[in-house]
């Protein structure tokens, strides 16, 4: 690889392909390093990124999607810029949405969304799951081969968010349709109506939403989207319908993508290694760490930002106010210091539960039980019901030069197309 002097993470192709030889040359210089292009800093050290996400105080969220982009709609000035961002908050990317949100906001949306992630909640939906995922496979399971993103992973965690939040059955094909994740034949993308989603899903799902919840909050069925019509605050106080929908919706979206990409990792694991194959059909404990280390490995989300709103430390490094900081949950997934021949995948990785592909602090991931259920759920029946898994060689080419696509963005980690190869189970 060239000199970090000259590559620009934020446009690099060959870095949104490959980033983890940039980020082992981050780290080498510094866990903590200000970048050439932008002024960003770069946090790519395990230990320093988790005490960065749990520094709520010091650093807002106001930025995690955008990072510097745009540039900052102010001038900071300075060691406390808390003021400024809450007077500019409303020009950040998606500011309306839990991700971007700091306390006290974060913490009244973040317990509206903990009465819906109830753990009776989650029991009943990972039974819904299994089912699910013998449905899923049921669309292609006749062929012997399929492409797995668009015929498995994506219908699969659209569904499975879909149920969670109470859609009702008859409008999942359009929930399927309209974002995008219905491969079978003569599906066609679009709402019922059929119009496009367009290049926004959350104004989608913000607009279905909006729509389910104000009718229940007039006439309730006792189902679930009557109960998240019904939420009220810690306080007792009922929150406005957007209030409520968001962040619903916002879990909805980041499910779909977060879960698509950890699926479709790790089955190129296992098609890639089918000695792991045999072992995780003797031993189904051992499934639970190999997601996590998949997650560990290719964390589906590469970096989350953060904007220092008052002047603070990252490590040993001085952050001014006004800085705004990538954390990088990839790299700091294959920090040496923590992990052991980090690059090398291993399923009996002793620490591999220690990854942060979820995040840290208040931002944890509020879907992760959810996606590692997920994940469990679509290994166990994959297992179940294809005695062997081949990756296609047509497609990713021989075992000794494969061929891989990843989404060209410097947010997150994920295959464009996985196509493999099976022999269904008798």
């Amino acid at each position: 690889m060239t000199d970090l002097a000259s590559v620009d993470y934020f446009s690099d192709g060959e870095v949104a392909q490959s980033p983890f030889e940039y980020f082992d040359q981050l780290r080498d210089r510094s866990p903590v390093y200000r970048e050439p292009h932008y002024g960003v800093v770069v946090v790519t050290g395990h230990q320093e990124v988790v005490e960065a996400f749990k520094n709520s105080d010091a650093l807002s969220a106001v930025n995690s999607i955008g990072g510097p982009f745009p540039p900052l709609p102010f001038v900071p000035e300075g060691d406390d810029i808390t003021e400024q961002i809450e007077a500019h908050r409303h020009q950040f990317p998606i500011f309306e949405h839990l991700v971007t949100m700091d306390p006290p906001d974060h913490t009244k949306a973040r317990a509206l969304l903990g009465r819906l992630l109830t753990p009776k909640r989650l029991k009943e939906n990972e039974e819904y799951l299994w089912t699910l995922a013998n449905e899923q496979l049921d669309e292609f399971m006749d062929n012997g081969r399929c492409e797995f993103l668009g015929e498995y992973a994506k219908p699969f965690a659209t569904l499975a968010i879909a149920d969670l939040l109470g859609v009702p059955q008859e409008d999942r094909d359009e929930f399927r349709r309209a974002l995008g994740a219905d491969a079978r034949p003569g599906a066609r993308v679009g709402a019922l109506d059929g119009e496009p989603v367009g290049i926004n899903p959350l104004e989608y799902l913000d607009d279905r939403f909006s729509g389910y919840l104000t009718e229940r909050r007039r006439e309730p069925r006792g189902d679930i989207l009557s109960g998240l019509a019904t939420a009220t605050y810690p306080d007792g106080s009922i929150p406005e319908i957007i209030e409520v929908v968001r962040p619903a919706t916002f879990l909805f979206a980041a499910g779909q993508e977060t879960v698509t990409k950890l699926l479709s990792s790790a089955l190129r694991v296992l098609g890639e290694r089918p000695e792991y194959q045999k072992i995780l059909r003797e031993d189904r404990s051992l499934i639970r760490p190999f997601i996590e280390e998949s997650l560990r490995f290719d964390s589906p989300t590469k970096v989350d930002f953060r904007l220092a709103r008052k002047t603070t430390t990252i490590g040993d490094v001085d952050i001014p106010a006004g800085t705004v900081v990538m954390l990088s949950l990839a790299a700091a997934n294959r920090d040496p210091r923590k992990f052991e021949d980090p690059n090398e995948f291993r399923f009996d990785r002793p620490n591999a539960h220690d990854h942060i592909a979820f995040g840290r602090g208040l931002h944890t991931c509020a879907g992760a039980p959810l996606a590692r259920i997920e994940g469990q759920i679509t290994l166990n029946r994959l297992l179940d019901r294809m005695s062997e898994i081949r990756l296609s060689e047509t497609e990713h080419g021989p075992a000794t030069d494969r061929r891989y696509t990843y989404e060209p963005t410097f947010l997150l980690r994920g295959l464009t197309e996985l196509h493999i190869e099976f022999t269904p189970s008798n």
